[in-house]
């Protein structure tokens, strides 16, 4: 029988583990549980990495945790909640602006030109000696020129640099639209990214869904209510080529409305698993044009037929060292290469296409339903795309089924020119190597939880707000270090400390401590963060009472 001493209003009640059978101490809270709780309840990394840290002024050295960094919350809350509260900052700066983002370019430095002029004289060499058969000079200059590309870099130049051997050139298809595709108008594009203004004072944007098309009738929980019927095939090659129809749809765009348009848009899967878009427009785009861009946006996939399985698990093509490629396990025939398979096609093997649905709305910056669909395009964005469309949460077995089908019919879609499904399809893929196995790709399309989605969930155009994850998170360190500077409060690890010096220890390094431990050292140091941060806003309210506001304030949250 368990005794505990009575609990009083001040004091719980304590528990006597000695008197406890084991399975009553079996149910009791474990360290590590209440070490992870506690993070989480201070927004701490759960899976903090160790750090060797050196400090190479001082040669302190010290194992400091370093956030993880996941972005889903089944994996880790702290660190996917900071990243979506990001992206969230991400998308309210540069939905409603009403300039337009400055983007500057460094001029031209005389060492960036004469580097150049020697690259240049280098490749008409290169060409000179290529025309009279001398391979050893030609490898020589092909030296010169790798090291000469690296100087050139380091001097801060960016782009293409044109290689020595160009490669083949693909086949070129026929740009002409399919005759089944309306056509679209053709402007000028301006240099624009902000809307225009109507009434002299509003500034409006866009908020747009685009969907795919109907593969068959679905119940409410997203089901096909016929299998037999339902189109996965269809289904799971729309889901692989989705990001391709995306980047289609912006390019319609941009030609259509004669404006840069910017945008901030997610991708999210519905119940019946096939993805869709959100997207935040900067300006007012009318509604007929979206829908008619939408209607004639198509996107034509140039790969080999792959409608027919060839091969399977139990008969896999045989990787032939003599031939230097697969081979069929029977007859030994060398299987066609990606490219060859490409030559003689005279039709796309796949077309995908928008559905008919197509949600288009205006939003006025500054307001509340601006901030509302700002947390609807991240609300998603911790979780996995099979968790976003509740099969993880209450499945039947029809949802699971209907799951279940759609993903085999994706793991025997290939998801690349490079993917390894090729092989049962009786291709070799770019690439192929003798460690190729036949229908085993490691692309996130074929993965259970991605549902085909193999691209990124998050899609930000370039001028968007002309600034990345990083200038994010370097806008929030220095607003932070100017609020400190400027309350003369001094943090523990302050700015003029290190250089460091940062080493990733081995697994059975003795010096590293268990996980329980890294945690509450994490939690130690943002309790002193918070501390040191809410000083300091304290005394900035008391030196600059109605003044304490910054563009970056959202970052410091």
């Amino acid at each position: 029988m368990t005794t505990t001493q009575p609990a009083t209003e001040e004091q719980p009640a304590a528990v006597d583990q000695a008197s406890m059978t084991r399975a009553e101490r079996a149910a009791l809270a474990l360290t590590s549980d209440v070490a992870q709780s506690l993070a989480e309840q201070h927004g701490v990394c759960v899976r903090p990495l160790p750090r060797r840290r050196i400090d190479t002024t001082t040669g302190r050295v010290a194992v400091v945790p370093v956030p993880c960094g996941s972005t889903r919350e089944d994996q880790c809350r702290p660190c996917a909640d900071k990243a979506r509260r990001l992206r969230a900052v991400q998308c309210r700066q540069g939905w409603h602006l009403e300039e337009e983002p400055l983007e500057e370019r460094a001029e031209p430095t005389d060492e960036q030109r004469e580097l150049m002029a020697t690259r240049a004289d280098l490749f008409a060499a290169h060409v000179d000696c290529k025309a009279a058969g001398d391979a050893e000079a030609c490898e020589q200059i092909a030296d010169s020129v790798a090291e000469l590309d690296a100087a050139i870099r380091a001097a801060g130049v960016r782009g293409r640099l044109t290689p020595l051997e160009p490669p083949d050139m693909p086949k070129r298809r026929s740009t002409r639209r399919r005759q089944d595709a309306p056509n679209l108008p053709r402007r000028p594009i301006d240099k624009r990214t902000v809307g225009q203004v109507f009434a002299g004072r509003y500034r409006p944007s866009t908020f747009l869904t685009l969907t795919l098309d109907s593969y068959g009738r679905v119940d409410a929980e997203g089901a096909a209510v016929d299998p037999g019927s339902y189109d996965y095939r269809r289904a799971a090659r729309d889901a692989v080529h989705f990001p391709a129809l995306l980047d289609r749809f912006w390019q319609n765009t941009r030609r259509c409305v004669g404006w840069d348009v910017q945008y901030f848009g997610a991708v999210e899967p519905q119940r019946r698993g096939a993805p869709h878009f959100h997207a935040a427009i900067r300006g007012s785009i009318p509604r007929s044009e979206l829908r008619q861009i939408t209607a004639a946006t198509y996107h034509q996939v140039w790969w080999p037929t792959h409608d027919e399985q060839l091969y399977s698990a139990d008969r896999p093509p045989r990787w032939d060292s003599r031939a230097k490629g697969f081979t069929d396990p029977e007859t030994g025939t060398v299987l066609p290469t990606f490219d060859e398979a490409c030559e003689e096609l005279t039709e796309p093997a796949h077309v995908v296409t928008f559905g008919q649905q197509v949600h288009v709305k205006g939003i006025l910056g500054g307001t509340e339903e601006a901030g509302r669909h700002v947390g609807y395009l991240t609300k998603y964005l911790t979780k996995s795309v099979g968790q976003a469309t509740g099969i993880a949460e209450s499945p039947t077995d029809r949802h699971r089924d209907h799951a279940r089908r759609l993903h085999a019919e994706l793991a025997i879609t290939p998801c690349s020119p490079r993917c390894a499904v090729w092989l049962l399809h009786g291709v070799q893929p770019q690439g192929a190597r003798p460690t190729t196995e036949p229908g085993r790709c490691k692309g996130k399309a074929h993965k259970p939880e991605h549902l085909g989605i193999g691209g990124r969930r998050v899609l930000v155009s370039r001028k968007w707000s002309n600034k990345t994850l990083d200038d994010h998170r370097a806008e929030r360190a220095a607003f932070v270090r100017q609020l400190l500077d400027q309350a003369g409060v001094k943090p523990v690890h302050a700015v003029e400390d290190g250089p460091y010096l940062w080493e990733t220890p081995a697994p059975d390094d003795t010096d590293i401590p268990p996980r329980p431990t890294l945690l509450l050292h994490a939690v130690a140091e943002r309790q002193r963060w918070k501390a040191e941060y809410t000083a300091a806003q304290l005394a900035a309210s008391e030196l600059s009472p109605g003044d304490n506001c910054s563009a970056t304030r959202d970052h410091a949250a």
